[in-house]
């Protein structure tokens, strides 16, 4: 064989190292334009038979010269079927060894590509109204689950990763209990159940989340059961709503109500303690202060008797401003009792008139003092509902302090009257006596305090203080309006 016809074969197909370097006969831009898989099954048979007449292609040319079928038998076409068919089988053993060691890596390619295919036919992609529902979906601030018909999750929006801490993807398939704290698996799982199968209604109920983490979380539930679905067939679809917060601020709420409670129960039991006091020292002003008072008052009217017509007048007026003194201590006493009582005395409302209680106190004054000429002035038909015997101390003390301080007026007018201010009624008791000054309005309903000397206008100074206590008790207010010899109005209210 020509040496020129090995060495061109050898160049074509390079198979081994035994081939002499020179030039491809297959271009790079020729196998540019071949896919990887078909250039490799491309050069995959000339390549075996290349491998295969390698050592034969290294045969020196004067062996080949000698040969029968040399160049002077006249044979020279044989020559490249024989170097052809002796290099077939080794080309073919070799072969099959390479596709031996490459069949697993391209069965699992072909596995994985085959695999994917499948899924991108069972798994369309989704349309524009399905994309835009499931943006909706996980714009949501809360979560949103749906179950099948055996209680397990379907689907969870990502909202689930952030309160749980749990993926979503290894959440699905899970009973949604299972998330929930020991303690309330069981009833949250009961409580499922009966919705899938219909026998409860749409539930909203308050749970404990144990998160990845192992933090314990409350949670809000609300669930029913899948629209168009028959019990027992559909699965369940709701929210959970993160309320740690409002239960942290209602176990503050409870703590604290609890803390006031324990506030209020002292201050009860303090206050129990003071009316019990104060019943004790009643006692002994109405018994104790008392029987001093007496015997005072009745030795200074013994000596009065004794010393008749034989002691000088002053020590008559002496005697005389003692029994007085006894006898204001003794008023003084009875204010400060009946002002005790108006604290622990329970409320007796009923309906009843005002104007028919003021005309029984006019018809008293004026028989106490039937000289005086006072023009008398009373709305009829002014109907409450108040306790009636604090009603009439009420009026009684406004009544009185009006007729008192209207003494030296000629004519002399009292009216009770009621008008009706910011949509309430209210009740006024105006005079024309002599009035106060108002700077000095804010220690009108303080016991003891007296705008005027007792000398010109008698009196204990309670008075006002009672009438002040007997308003608040009925849920009222009280004010007063005056300017000195010009009267005065007292202006309340009983009840809202």
């Amino acid at each position: 064989m020509p040496p020129h016809w090995a060495t061109n074969l050898c160049y074509r197909f390079r198979p081994s190292p035994a081939c002499p370097p020179g030039p491809s006969v297959v271009s790079d831009k020729a196998m540019d334009r071949v896919p990887d898989e078909d250039s490799s099954a491309a050069i995959r048979t000339p390549a075996r038979i290349a491998t295969g007449l390698a050592p034969l292609l290294a045969v020196p040319a004067s062996l080949a010269s000698d040969s029968l079928l040399g160049p002077a038998g006249g044979q020279d076409w044989l020559w490249p079927v024989l170097y052809l068919l002796a290099g077939l089988v080794p080309g073919y053993v070799l072969g099959r060894r390479q596709r031996a060691r490459a069949r697993p890596a391209a069965s699992a390619a072909a596995a994985s590509t085959s695999s994917g295919a499948r899924r991108e036919r069972t798994m369309p992609a989704p349309s524009a109204k399905e994309s835009l529902y499931l943006d909706m979906l996980e714009s949501v601030s809360e979560v949103i689950f749906r179950t099948d018909g055996t209680g397990k999750l379907i689907y969870l929006n990502k909202v689930w990763c952030e309160l749980s801490g749990h993926d979503v993807e290894t959440s699905l398939g899970k009973p949604l209990h299972e998330f929930l704290h020991p303690d309330d698996r069981e009833t949250a799982a009961q409580l499922f159940r009966d919705l899938i199968v219909g026998a409860g209604a749409d539930c909203e109920r308050e749970f404990r989340l144990r998160t990845r983490s192992g933090e314990i979380r409350w949670i809000e539930i609300t669930a029913h059961r899948a629209p168009d679905t028959k019990p027992g067939e559909g699965g369940l679809t709701g929210t959970v709503d993160d309320i740690s917060s409002r239960k942290v601020a209602e176990l503050s709420l409870r703590n604290l109500n609890q803390d006031l409670e324990a506030r209020v129960r002292l201050r009860t039991a303090e206050l129990e303690a003071s009316n019990r006091e104060l019943e004790a020292f009643s006692y002994s002003v109405s018994h104790d202060l008392r029987a001093p008072l007496r015997a005072i008052d009745g030795f200074a009217r013994i000596i009065e008797d004794e010393l008749d017509g034989k002691a000088e007048a002053h020590t008559f007026a002496h005697l005389s401003r003692i029994r007085k003194a006894t006898e204001r201590m003794a008023n003084l006493i009875d204010a400060l009792i009946n002002l005790a009582l108006l604290a622990r005395q329970p409320l007796r409302k009923e309906s009843f008139s005002l104007s028919e209680l003021a005309h029984q106190i006019v018809e008293e004054l004026q028989a106490e003092e039937p000289g005086r000429e006072v023009e008398i002035e009373i709305t009829e038909g002014l109907d409450v509902i108040a306790d009636r015997a604090l009603s009439f101390s009420l009026l009684d003390n406004l009544l009185r302090n009006a007729w008192k301080f209207t003494a030296h007026c000629t004519p002399a007018r009292i009216a009770l009257s009621a008008e009706r201010i910011n949509g309430r009624r209210v009740f006024c008791v105006s005079d024309n006596g002599v009035g106060f000054d108002m700077s000095h309005a804010g220690n009108l309903f303080r016991p003891f305090y007296r705008m005027h000397g007792d000398e010109a206008f008698p009196g204990t100074g309670i008075g006002l203080a009672t009438v002040q206590r007997i308003v608040q008790r009925h849920d009222g207010s009280i004010r007063a309006e005056s300017r000195p010899g010009e009267g005065s109005r007292f202006l309340f209210t009983l009840g809202r």
